[in-house]
Formats: structure tokens, sequence, C-alpha cells
């Protein structure tokens, strides 16, 4: 599997898209761009596919009086990225929301505007917007323990070996594009975290030493750069990857899931982008009152959450184990964190909790 595009193609895909649109104009013809519809909406689950999958609806965008702006916007952005790719450029995407400011009435006026046109021209050319020359401003995680990162030099070519045990109290960073990337490692699985406080404790008391594993932290939902390094590392070294997560809606629904399976906005790319051999190691609502964890009460928006992922999150739905989780968890009215196992003490997480999970695969969700 390999996400790298030629350069040459994105441009030829940029050109016939334009040059299409032009066409129509000198015919007297209303042009329109035809975008696939991101939303959880527009993509099915099938298990032996391991991700959320794009279906045909779609959304077009006609040029009217009222869209003008829009379309132009669309295409000015079209004429950037083609510059970018042609000079093997980048630009983040707050830098993209500043160059529109050159654009006269085309401009953005707000950074969601541009960063929604540039996700309609990701999915109409059905390319990942790395290829189109645009980075994100966030980092794509960090990266501890067993592990060797074959990087290379971008002046000379030459490989670059990035040893992750050798970081002191810090950690390697992930990059924002990580198809050059290579890996050696001898470490038994991945453990991919949610929090960077508890990321932070594991890396210090060197629990990637104890279990022989490669700690990665998510620090939230993770990017698009963090998901790409762990499925690349997952694939290559034949490892498993356990995602430890908070007990909440937000640490199934979001963070696990989109690991995972991928997510509705960037269906075009989850094949690329999620990790289907993912298992969920985090707290769970047994988890709870099995370690007699301190709980926070659920509020209303949590309880929203979890009645639309039972409802519409076709991951969620296709599986009765998670279902059946979180109504649990509606029950009990509560949620944890990862930290309130340090109830039982800073380091129980590294001293029971973890080797429990790593004994008990049948404790594990989908």
């Amino acid at each position: 599997m390999n996400l790298k595009k030629d350069s040459k193609s994105v441009v030829q895909k940029i050109k016939e898209t334009t040059e299409d649109i032009h066409n129509k104009i000198k015919q007297l013809k209303q042009p329109q761009l035809k975008i696939p519809l991101r939303a959880l909406s527009n993509v099915k689950y099938d298990e032996s596919e391991g991700y959320f999958v794009l279906q045909k609806a779609i959304k077009s965008r006609t040029l009217t009086a009222s869209t003008i702006k829009t379309f132009a916007q669309t295409l000015k952005m079209m004429g950037l990225s083609m510059q970018l790719v042609n000079t093997d450029d980048i630009a983040t995407k707050r830098e993209a929301y500043y160059v529109s400011k050159n654009w006269g009435d085309a401009r953005f006026l707000e950074q969601p505007e541009s960063d929604t046109v540039m996700d309609d021209i990701e999915a109409m050319m059905m390319v990942n917007r790395e290829q189109i020359g645009f980075i994100p401003e966030e980092k794509g995680g960090d990266v501890a323990g067993e592990l060797v990162v074959i990087d290379r030099d971008s002046e000379t070519g030459k490989e670059l070996h990035i040893d992750c045990t050798k970081f002191g109290s810090g950690a390697y960073s992930v990059p924002s594009t990580c198809e050059h990337l290579k890996f050696e490692t001898k470490a038994k699985f991945v453990l991919a975290i949610e929090t960077h406080g508890m990321f932070e404790r594991l890396n210090k008391h060197k629990y990637w030493k104890t279990a022989n594993c490669i700690l990665v932290s998510m620090g939230g939902v993770p990017t698009r750069a963090c998901r790409r390094f762990v499925r690349m590392l997952s694939d290559q070294k034949k490892i498993p990857v356990y995602v430890f997560t908070d007990g909440d809606p937000y640490g199934f629904g979001n963070i696990y899931r989109t690991l995972k399976v991928g997510s509705g906005n960037a269906a075009h790319i989850n094949e690329y982008f999620c990790v289907p051999q993912a298992h969920f190691f985090g707290v769970t609502p047994q988890d709870i009152i099995d370690y007699k964890l301190p709980t926070h009460p659920l509020k209303e928006v949590d309880i929203k959450k979890i009645k639309d992922l039972i409802k519409n999150d076709p991951f969620i739905k296709h599986h009765k184990e998670w279902q059946k989780a979180l109504e649990q968890m509606v029950k009990m009215k509560a949620r944890a964190e990862q930290q309130a196992l340090a109830k039982h003490g800073l380091n129980f997480v590294i001293d029971k909790y973890l080797p429990d999970k790593l004994k008990n695969p049948k404790s594990w969700l989908p």
C-alpha cells in the first residue's frame, strides 16, 4: 500500500478540472464542481475492509450569482496548489488562508472557510492534502520506545537512523509527511495513548522497556500524520496496535474510532489513514466498576453523544459490544479519565492496569 502520487498526475487533475470549467464558460454553459459528500451518512463500514468506505453521494457546486465567490475561491486554491506542487513547496493551512488576502473579493474572511475549500479540493481530486502542497499546523504525535525510524537527509538523500530510545526525557516527533519512512523494531506492540500526560508518565518510567513496546502520544484525536505513521509502522513490522483512551464517549467515538476506521469527513482517504488492526485498550465502563475508579458525571452533551453514536455511527452500529458498553455508561451516568487510575498510586497504571489488560484480551472492546 502506498499513498505516493506523482506530482505530474496531481497537476494534471487540476488542469483537467479547470480546463473543463473554462470550456463550459466559453460554451455559455454553467460549469459544475462535483465533490463527494464527506459525512457519516455517506460511508459504510464493512469489517472485512476494516474502515469507513465512501459511498456515491455527491454535492454539486454550480456556478451561479450566489456561488460565484466560493467557485472563485476553489479555483484560486487550486492555482495555489499547482504552484506549490510545481515548485516542490508547502504551505500550512494557516498560510494558505493568509495568501488569500491577495485575492481581492475572493479572499477568505475566516480560516474555517479556506479549510473547507481545501478539504473539498482534496476530496474532489481523491488525494491527501499533503499531495497538493498543504500541511497541517498541529504536530503529528510523539514517539518513544523500541523503534528506529529510518528517515532521509533532505539535502543529501542519505538515510538517517533515528533511535527513539535515545531522546532522554523527550521524544521523537512524527513529521507531517511519513511516506518515505521505514522502521526497525523488535517491539511486541504499539501503545497509542490519548493524553500526553499519560504518555509522559509511561515514557519517564520507561514502560516501553518493561513491556517491549512503542509508545505513541496522540494528544486527543490523532492527526492524519500520526494515524499514517502508526498504520505504516504496524503494516511494515506486523505488530498489533493497542489504543489507550479515557473512559468517555469522546475517547470511544472520536479518538479510538477515528484511528481504527477513519472518519466521515476524510472518507476518501480512510484506506490509508486508519488502523483496522487496532484494539481498544482504554478505560471501559466495566473498568470503572472493577477498579473502583473516581468518576465525573455524564453531562447532557455526553448522553447526546452516546445516543448519536448508537443510532448513527456505522462502526458502533456494527459492534454490539460497543453498544452494550455505551448503554452501560448511560446507566452508570459516569465517565472516567485515564488519570483516575492514580487513585491507587501514581504508577498503578504501569504495575497493575496495563499488565492486566495484556493478560486478558477477552476484556478488550473491538
